[in-house]
């Protein structure tokens, strides 16, 4: 074989090869394209539907990424790589990568969990995995947390559904629960009437259910009452703030004193 026969071969190789890797090229990027177009139009769909925000965002993710499996697979075929041989390594190495990663797929598990029982949606604020803020977003594998003093927190959806989870604005209505004390020497039904009162001159209180005042204990140094109205979920920070500090002020126009710890210290001198 002279030469030039070696030199054609070759070319002919190199030509064959550079097309087969331009085609998988064009296979993969234009698969990326229609799989995240697919997606927007399944979200789109799903959104027509007045299906939750939080389900959408889990769909969305689970069908792009399933989409981009099989967008790799035709792109590999296009090499000239064996599919067959090539989801056999991909099994075992995915199994191998199971085991390494457990908690991440448990993770996954969890996530699947969270969207679909749904123990609170994005918007919600919640307490859960030790975090206390609004929703965010829920993907696979974490949930994003907004806390009051505006940090984002990313918990492990594990974590979420192995501890308790508290849907605080998952309810319309809330109910406060104050507790105020006053003197021995104070009176009772004065203390109760300003508690009364108070309540009422709040409009953002409901009537119904019934605001609730009563001595709830006798204390070593105070009688305390349980002062509990009902406000919209909405409402419930600035009602306790408001009213807190509506109540001291009338029971310090009323010259009723709220007790606070204190020490009395008797010295006594020693004769000789």
């Amino acid at each position: 074989m002279d030469l030039k026969t070696i030199t054609e071969q070759i070319m002919v190789y190199v030509t064959d090869y550079a097309w087969n890797i331009l085609g998988a090229i064009l296979i993969f990027f234009i698969g990326k394209y229609v799989a995240r177009k697919l997606t927007n139009l399944l979200g789109k769909l799903l959104k027509r539907q007045k299906i939750d925000e939080t389900l959408i965002q889990f769909l969305d993710n689970i069908s792009y990424y399933a989409l981009m499996i099989v967008v790799l697979m035709a792109t590999a075929d296009q090499l000239g790589v064996d599919t067959t041989s090539f989801l056999a390594i991909f099994g075992a190495a995915g199994l191998a990568v199971g085991l390494a990663l457990k908690d991440s797929l448990g993770n996954f598990a969890s996530g699947v969990m969270l969207v679909f029982f749904r123990p609170f949606k994005i918007g919600d604020v919640v307490t859960a995995g030790g975090v206390t803020g609004k929703i965010e977003s829920i993907s696979v594998f974490n949930t994003v947390f907004l806390t009051f003093d505006n940090q984002k927190m990313i918990v492990p959806n594990g974590q979420i559904t192995n501890d308790v989870i508290t849907n605080i604005n998952a309810n319309p209505t809330r109910r406060l629960d104050l507790v105020f004390g006053i003197g021995y020497e104070a009176d009772i039904l004065k203390a109760k009437a300003i508690f009364k009162a108070s309540m009422l001159a709040d409009p953002r209180v409901l009537k119904d259910p019934k605001p609730l005042v009563a001595v709830s204990e006798l204390a070593d140094s105070s009688v305390n009452f349980f002062v509990r109205p009902w406000v919209k979920t909405g409402d419930y920070w600035d009602v306790k703030f408001d009213l807190t500090e509506k109540i001291k002020l009338a029971l310090d126009e009323a010259g009723i004193s709220i007790p606070f710890p204190q020490t009395d210290v008797h010295l006594y001198q020693k004769s000789d």
